[in-house]
């Protein structure tokens, strides 16, 4: 057992929207102000604020009338600003609208710091005031460090917060690859499919409720999308590491197919949240995580090693699913040999780095 960070994320009651509404519209402003600021300082002065100097402009926003945020907040908002700058390379980013009608509107989010947010009797405090929750976790016997509160696209409130918890070392013993695809959302070595149809199932009833216009119909039909998408890659991550010791992932990437037309079908699949889920339970429970070159590894038969004649190629060779392999005789899946692959290749550079 080792110590460990683990965000937990809380329902909080529907009877404190408002109030929460009205604390993000407070950073909203400190964010919109930063924003102005900072694009006006390198526009006239050709300097960039950094998060100490926009900082000290916004301190004591705080104390005015009406504000109902406080200063910790304010830092954290500030400190967002200026890494989301930095990471976009923009002298302005988009403003964060907090009219609900429109639709630009940004959800609700309001950063706190370790210490701000106070937990009792079903109850966390922050900021001077009192909200109830359903507490699935039992929050009382964590630490609360720093978090946030966030809206979801139905308008109910959530409360992130990172905790430390006793992490419990994987009694795995085996070493899986793994191969991310669009038919199914990734496939192992061991031939355990996860297939990623969360929009596609919902695809017919979103379309007719955005044809009649049912805005609150569709904010529901979305979470629910991303709800089932989170839910199945995190079930499927979290049993994968509690069976292996090692695992191996083809290093496959969104960004130019989202620019295509599987775009729709690329976004679904939810690769990076996967890859991001992997690799953070690894970390926790000890198991060996690495990336790997996937390059070939369809074409390639895990048998013999050969790139025969009788290998699926190119566009025309996405829709053959089963092939034999015209060397060896070796009949094969599609993306359970690329899982092969991929391990066979994660294994020989964990044994190359063991010997350097």
């Amino acid at each position: 057992m080792s110590p460990a960070i683990k965000t937990l994320k809380v329902r909080v009651k529907d009877k404190h929207a408002s109030v929460l509404r009205r604390m993000a519209r407070d950073v909203n402003q400190v964010y919109n102000f930063a924003n102005e600021t900072s694009s006006r300082a390198i526009r006239e002065r050709g300097k960039w604020l950094s998060a100490y100097d926009l900082q000290k402009l916004t301190a004591g926003y705080s104390k005015c009338d009406g504000v109902t945020v406080g200063s910790g907040t304010v830092q954290l908002v500030c400190v967002e600003y200026a890494t989301r700058r930095k990471q976009f390379k923009k002298a302005r980013l988009n403003w964060r609208v907090s009219n609900p009608k429109s639709p630009k509107y940004s959800l609700g989010w309001i950063p706190f710091k370790g210490g701000q947010a106070r937990y009792k009797a079903g109850q966390v405090e922050f900021a001077g005031m009192k909200f109830s929750l359903w507490d699935s976790y039992g929050l009382g016997k964590y630490e609360l460090r720093s978090g946030s509160f966030n809206e979801d696209s139905r308008g109910r409130w959530y409360f992130n917060v990172a905790v430390e918890v006793q992490s419990k070392l994987s009694t795995g013993t085996a070493s899986v690859g793994i191969d991310l695809g669009l038919k199914e959302c990734a496939t192992t070595s061991t031939g355990e499919k996860l297939v990623g149809r969360w929009y596609r199932e919902n695809e017919q009833r979103l379309a007719k409720a955005q044809r009649a216009r049912k805005k609150k119909r569709v904010k529901a039909i979305h979470a629910k999308i991303k709800n089932q998408r989170k839910d199945a890659l995190h079930k499927f991550s979290t049993a994968l590491v509690q069976k292996n010791a090692a695992i191996f992932v083809g290093d496959v990437s969104s960004q130019k197919l989202v620019k295509t037309k599987m775009a729709k079908i690329t976004l679904d699949a939810g690769w990076a949240m996967f890859k991001t889920a992997l690799e953070y339970k690894c970390r926790q429970a000890g198991v060996v995580f690495e990336v790997v070159n996937e390059a070939y590894t369809t074409q390639t038969c895990s048998s013999c090693g050969a790139m025969p004649e009788t290998r699926p190629r190119g566009i025309a060779g996405l829709g053959i699913r089963e092939w034999t392999c015209s060397d060896c005789g070796a009949v094969h899946d599609r993306d359970v040999n690329a899982a092969e692959n991929i391990l066979a290749r994660g294994l020989a550079s964990l044994a190359e780095g063991a010997l350097a």
